[in-house]
């Protein structure tokens, strides 16, 4: 029981201290998303309600932002894909560059 109690109380502090998301507290301790979130909506509030409140607020405040994150990494994605395309691009012109300058065409 004392590791579940610290499992839980360590995870809220994580999640006040560095305002990370379900999924990057889950990551950080090696536990599911749907454990983090059981303990942080279920557990910490009979533990600890002042913690839990602070809590709440942070994941509340993520879940607003959810949709803003998503589309910031489908853009970072598509320009990725773009920078790469561009990079292809430019070596094909100067490899053709190359090969004209060599047989003088």
């Amino acid at each position: 029981m004392d590791t579940i109690r610290e499992r839980v109380l360590t995870t809220a502090t994580y999640i006040c201290d560095t305002h990370a998301t379900v999924r990057d507290t889950a990551a950080r301790f090696g536990i599911s998303k749907s454990t983090v979130h059981k303990d942080m909506t279920q557990k910490l509030p009979h533990m600890h309600p002042v913690l839990s409140a602070s809590v709440r607020a942070i994941l509340d405040e993520n879940k607003a932002e959810r949709h803003l994150r998503g589309g910031e990494a489908t853009k970072q994605k598509y320009l990725r894909r773009k920078s790469c395309e561009n990079r292809a691009e430019a070596r094909e012109q100067s490899s053709l560059k190359k090969s004209c300058r060599g047989g003088r065409i």
